[in-house]
């Protein structure tokens, strides 16, 4: 199961970097607080030391890409689809003719004069 490249590079890369740059800004945070909060830097390196040697250690893929298959596409949903499609053209159809009698044609009075 290969997952999805970007870069050449899988998910796991990508988790790896997203982890230190959470850790690295979470403890330039916790670095300016006061009081016992800043030992909460040490269990946030540890996760992301925890995090990163299992993604290093025990990646889900094989280093080796698989060899592909090419793979033919077919469209199961073909008649449903040109169904939808006509059902939605008559319900278009129906409103455009419907606005003509109830919005273009509606009748404008006009308004009586004040008389002095």
């Amino acid at each position: 199961m290969g997952g999805a490249m970007v870069l050449g590079v899988g998910t796991g890369v990508f988790i790896i970097i997203i982890t230190w740059i959470g850790t690295l800004v979470l403890s330039l945070i916790m670095s300016r607080a006061a009081g016992p909060s800043k030992l909460g830097i040490i269990p946030l390196v540890l996760l992301a030391l925890t995090i990163t040697f299992i993604l290093v250690f025990f990646p889900r893929a094989s280093e080796l890409p698989s060899p592909t298959k090419e793979t033919q596409i077919v469209d199961t949903f073909f008649i449903g689809r040109y169904v939808l499609l006509a059902v939605v053209s008559v319900v278009f159809l129906m409103s455009l003719f419907l606005l003509l009698p109830f919005h273009l044609l509606e009748p404008v009075y006009a308004k009586p004069l004040r008389a002095h």
